[in-house]
């Protein structure tokens, strides 16, 4: 599995215009929490599905991003997180022991 960082309001932004063509999914994980470690780690252990980019969002150095990504797509913040992102809007959103790789393919409207 490939992750991408993000750090910037930008990349947010290009996200959100990706998100059109393509599926996006952000993980949002703080290494202050040994549940997103491990959910983390089941992540990178299953095959992720095509066509979707997955980022990764570290919430205590990026807490603003985290900020606004909860703002914008209308979610409740939670850490661990996954939200799956199409046509700029949340598809998707599940939290700590409930984020799994089926879920996520379950919901890939790219499948």
């Amino acid at each position: 599995m490939e992750w991408i960082t993000l750090k910037t309001e930008d990349q947010f932004e290009n996200i959100l215009e990706k998100s059109f063509e393509t599926p996006q999914l952000i993980y949002k994980h703080s290494y202050a929490c040994g549940i997103s470690s491990m959910v983390k780690q089941r992540l990178e252990k299953n095959t992720p599905p095509a066509g979707v980019e997955f980022y990764f969002l570290d919430i205590l150095r990026f807490r603003s991003i985290s900020n606004r990504i909860a703002a914008e797509l209308d979610v409740h913040h939670e850490s661990p997180q996954v939200i799956l992102i199409k046509n700029a809007r949340c598809i998707y959103d599940e939290s700590h022991l409930g984020i799994t790789m089926k879920g996520i393919r379950s919901h890939n409207v790219a499948a």
